[in-house]
């Protein structure tokens, strides 16, 4: 499966910080080491991250040492050190912590300091009961699956996409066209402005902005969709878990822009391919509370056009907002 849930043991010892390049995340940052100092955890981040984190608590910067109360390392010695990660900005923030876990899946708590989050789990002012939760064990885990993506001869800069990977055409003119395979058979060729591979929790995501179908979490699946599709295959394909894609540029393609989970990849020439497969259980998402994030998820897939009828939204409005807005209409 893509999508489950199952208990998890509580974070024994460190927490690691990943967080969101320029949104304003200084109150949660204060937050979280001031109870990791209150509670004996170790909390570390990354190297990258130094000096902003640094200048949020005002203290000393000095390549030597880390900010009063975090540790900053490499991002090996991050991978290794964590039992569990805490990413502080919307879903890009949370999927990128993913992504630098793929190799070892811990669990991965969202702080939502954007806007729509799908992945994300808790509000700023929920996070220090949060982390008694996550350090308590009290809590379950989605496994999400990823996409991984390789091209022979052309490195990437990222292989792990728990959205989506997408060729899309560079520049103004041209078109994307590619041939594919699957296993290693043929199955046809597409002519688009870009195409877009995504996995089922992806799905919601460009895949569905280009047209393509809404996939359950919970299937083990991957769909391929055209967008603004000229010739060859016009609509979504949908694909098993254990199904390999080739993508191969044809030589009538202009030049292809890789992004994986909208971070730019590689630039593919005609004649190179890029392969992926999905790998299950390839990261482990936080839920403090799955029936409350479910009912948010359902209230936001019904602002991205999948409606529900006035009675459905209402089930899902906390009780005592839904007496407010009866209690208007009469």
């Amino acid at each position: 499966m893509s999508l489950h849930q199952q208990p998890r043991a509580g974070v024994r010892h460190t927490l690691g910080l990943v967080v969101h390049p320029n949104k304003p995340v200084g109150d949660s940052i204060a937050t979280i080491v001031g109870w990791t100092t209150a509670h004996d955890v170790r909390l570390v981040a990354r190297a990258q991250d130094r000096e902003r984190i640094g200048a949020i608590l005002d203290r000393s910067t000095d390549p030597d040492s880390g900010p009063g109360g975090v540790d900053v390392v490499g991002d090996p010695a991050f991978v290794a050190a964590v039992d569990g990660v805490i990413a502080l900005g919307g879903d890009g923030t949370m999927l990128g912590a993913m992504r630098l876990m793929t190799g070892r899946a811990v669990p991965v708590l969202g702080v939502n300091h954007g806007n729509l989050g799908f992945l994300v789990e808790v509000s700023p002012p929920d996070l220090e009961a949060a982390l008694a939760h996550l350090v308590a064990g009290d809590f379950t885990v989605e496994a999400r699956s990823c996409l991984v993506a390789d091209t022979p001869g052309t490195p990437l800069a990222t292989r792990y996409g728990f959205n989506d990977v997408v060729l899309a055409r560079m520049g103004r003119t041209g078109a994307v066209s590619v041939d594919l395979t699957v296993n290693g058979q043929r199955y046809g060729y597409y002519k688009c402005d870009a195409l877009v591979v995504s996995t089922s929790s992806g799905s919601t995501a460009y895949n569905y902005a280009a047209g393509g179908p809404v996939l359950s979490p919970s299937a083990a699946a991957i769909v391929v969709t055209p967008v603004a599709p000229m010739a060859g295959i016009g609509r979504s394909v949908v694909l098993g878990a254990g199904d390999r894609i080739g993508l191969h540029v044809a030589g009538d393609s202009t030049r292809v822009a890789v992004d994986i989970d909208g971070t730019a990849a590689a630039e593919l020439t005609p004649g190179e391919t890029l392969t992926a497969v999905l790998r299950e259980d390839a990261a482990q998402v936080v839920r403090l509370a799955a029936g409350t994030h479910g009912d948010r998820s359902r209230v936001k897939l019904s602002l991205l056009d999948l409606p529900l009828r006035r009675d459905q939204l209402l089930d899902l409005i906390p009780e005592e907002i839904r007496r407010r807005i009866t209690g208007a209409d009469g």
